[in-house]
């Protein structure tokens, strides 16, 4: 028996980890996993270390997740102050006016999804929103998406080419174009359906504020 290995024994015993042990007396934990892996005993402490290293795993895993919501709020709670800051100065823009209301009326509510979205068929409306994006929350072109939805008599080459002279947003930026069949398949809605999105929390937490604000002001 080498000289130490009577003192792994009482290390084992004690509940150590290979690595402990390892690390304590210098013996490779390839010559502890052959001396101990075959004893009832150390296969117990085993199973007790593996419970204890799961249970301190999660415990740090809980609590690292509830760190992390608390700093991605305090976050989005900048974005709500960036909001208010920039409220007063914007209120009598005609344009910053329009694009709100749009979103109140047509816009995405879900919080959680992060998406700026409408969906219309109006080509005023649509086009009067893609420069709110761009003009009022400062939305790099890039960022825009388009994506239609038609019914299976419309062109899809001739709604693209309509939509894209009334956003400006090139063809690489629009989506798969998705076909619906409803109770009437010849219905006719010239141009489709388009919906416009920007995939950001920020700019759905300063235009729900902004919301907030604008109604806040005139509802007395």
């Amino acid at each position: 028996m080498r000289n130490d290995k009577h003192l792994a024994i009482i290390l084992r015993k004690k509940g150590k980890s290979y690595n402990k042990i390892s690390r304590d007396l210098g013996i490779p934990k390839s010559t502890l996993v052959g001396w101990f892996s075959n004893k009832r005993w150390s296969v117990k402490i085993k199973k007790e270390l593996e419970k204890k290293a799961n249970y301190v795993s999660k415990k740090r895993l809980l609590f690292y997740v509830k760190q992390r919501k608390i700093k991605q709020e305090q976050i989005r709670e900048g974005f709500r102050k960036e909001a208010e800051k920039e409220f007063s100065l914007l209120i009598k823009n005609p344009l910053f006016v329009a694009g709100i209301n749009i979103y109140w009326g047509e816009g995405d509510s879900k919080l959680s999804n992060c998406l700026l979205r409408i969906s219309n068929i109006d080509h005023r409306m649509i086009g009067i929103f893609v420069i709110f994006l761009k003009k009022i929350l400062k939305v790099p072109e890039e960022k825009i998406r388009v994506a239609l939805i038609l019914y299976p008599d419309l062109n899809e080459k001739i709604c693209k080419d309509f939509w894209l002279k009334v956003t400006k947003i090139p063809l690489n930026q629009f989506h798969k174009t998705q076909f619906i069949k409803g109770r009437h398949p010849t219905k006719r809605i010239e141009n489709g359906i388009c919906m416009i999105y920007v995939s950001s929390r920020m700019y759905k937490e300063k235009v729900r504020k902004w919301i907030d604000l604008f109604s806040e002001k005139y509802l007395v």
